[in-house]
């Protein structure tokens, strides 16, 4: 064979096809040859599936899916964007429609149930958010199913218009909750218990739940810190009375250096007015958990007493 024809590119596909991961047989329908289908520029991700690069692995799946059938558990977590564990963060969990078998694919985890409905999802079905929670209970820790249902019920300072928020409320999760039967229950429950809202991030949750089994008295989460009728800034925790106030400090001087500058600003100005900001890295909760609750519980014990000794009223 002559070199310019072994150089020669695949034809280009048709856009639908070559924007989105499609079924080999809807393919042969609209007249795209085997031969084509056979090309080393197209991915096989699954068995009768066709892809140009670049497509996360429920694209992939997709069109394999049959009316029914729904992305559900950890793989329904990601689609509503929440946080997840690494560990879990590749799985690809389907659930069957009524009446069909688990579907069976390599890389596949097929489940059957009776409950929860799938909802459409930017295009794709997958588990309603309160059907997800029950479902991922199954495979997370108790802290992550925290962090996944205060994710839930985030209404978040910045809307974004064509995700709307919150996916679901506080009471309407131990509601779901309470009234399930099956594996991992129980910890839906306890997590629920848990679960506050105002929440921005999993690693406030981690911090909260921190301090708050060492005996920390309960936080409120989300705090906004207002100077008169001037707002200061909103805080991860904060003990009002004591004015104490605890922040996560993640990475936004590596990110993003106006958010940064904002930070450290409003931990100038919330100091100024007399309180206390403890700001807690992540080595302060899996490293030296301890010394952060240490930190929290003295500033607490001293804002609550006196000059003279006696607690503040």
């Amino acid at each position: 064979m002559p070199e310019s024809e072994q150089m020669k590119p695949p034809t280009p596909l048709p856009a639908q096809f070559a924007l989105q991961p499609f079924a080999v047989g809807h393919a042969l329908d609209r007249g795209i040859g085997r031969g084509r289908l056979a090309t080393p520029d197209l991915e096989r991700p699954f068995y009768g599936v066709r892809s140009l690069p670049g497509h996360d692995r429920i694209a992939e799946y997709a069109p394999r899916l049959r009316p029914g059938d729904r992305f559900s558990h950890t793989t329904a977590a990601a689609a509503w964007g929440a946080p997840l564990p690494a560990r879990r963060a590749a799985e690809l969990h389907v659930t069957a429609g009524a009446g069909l078998d688990g579907p069976r694919a390599r890389g596949v985890i097929g489940h059957e149930s009776a409950h929860g409905v799938g909802v459409n999802r930017f295009g794709r079905p997958v588990s309603d958010p309160l059907t997800m929670y029950l479902e991922a209970s199954r495979l997370l820790s108790l802290d992550e199913i925290v962090a996944l249902g205060d994710y839930l019920v985030l209404d978040p300072r910045e809307l974004d218009p064509k995700d709307l928020r919150p996916f679901t409320t506080v009471a309407d999760l131990r509601r779901t909750a309470a009234g399930a039967r099956g594996r991992g229950v129980r910890r839906a429950r306890e997590a629920a218990d848990l679960v506050r809202a105002h929440v921005e991030s999993p690693m406030e949750t981690a911090l909260r739940l921190l301090l708050v089994r060492a005996g920390v008295p309960e936080p409120i989460c989300g705090y906004e810190l207002c100077d008169g009728h001037r707002r200061v800034g909103w805080f991860d925790l904060a003990w009002p009375q004591q004015r104490v106030i605890a922040e996560y400090d993640g990475d936004q001087h590596r990110t993003s250096t106006r958010q940064y500058d904002r930070d450290i600003q409003r931990f100038d100005e919330a100091s100024a007015l007399g309180w206390h900001v403890i700001r807690v890295r992540s080595r302060g909760i899996f490293v030296d958990p301890e010394g952060t609750v240490e930190r929290v519980g003295r500033a607490l014990s001293r804002a609550d007493m006196s000059p003279n000794g006696r607690r503040n009223t």
